[in-house]
């Protein structure tokens, strides 16, 4: 465990909002993209951004915890789209209710949500093990 750093809990709001970027960006068109490569694609950097809001409000967990946190996350609110309630089918009407709770259920989100976890929680190992390194003094 370490003093968390305003700077940290800020890296990751940036990563986030990095991340909504991208997926605005393949969200709304993606270029040349099929339609289900831009739906895969955007499940991921939606499960990313998960990981990354986390680590903005816990940046001391494990990375594993987090990443096992954040595929929960995903799973409930895929899961929940099974569930068709007025109030919960008006939200998901709008664009930011659809962007959040999304609109139908698919199984194969759920390996697209394991891949962006699994991205994320390997791009911020990586980067945590640079730190330390770069935090170690050299001999010389």
């Amino acid at each position: 465990m370490g003093i968390v750093l305003p700077a940290q809990r800020l890296a990751y709001v940036a990563l986030a909002l990095i991340t909504i970027g991208v997926g605005s960006l393949v969200h709304l068109g993606g270029g040349s993209l099929a339609a289900d490569v831009r739906d895969v694609a955007g499940d991921a950097l939606w499960a990313m951004m998960i990981v990354w809001w986390l680590g903005a409000i816990t940046p001391l967990a494990g990375l594993i915890g987090r990443g096992a946190a954040a595929y929960a996350v995903c799973v409930v609110v895929e899961v929940s789209q099974r569930w068709h309630a007025p109030m919960l089918d008006a939200i998901r009407a709008t664009r930011l209710g659809q962007l959040v709770l999304g609109s139908g259920f698919d199984a194969r989100d759920f390996l697209a949500y394991a891949v962006g976890v699994a991205g994320a929680v390997s791009l911020d190992a990586f980067w945590r093990r640079r730190r330390r390194r770069a935090a170690i003094p050299r001999g010389g």
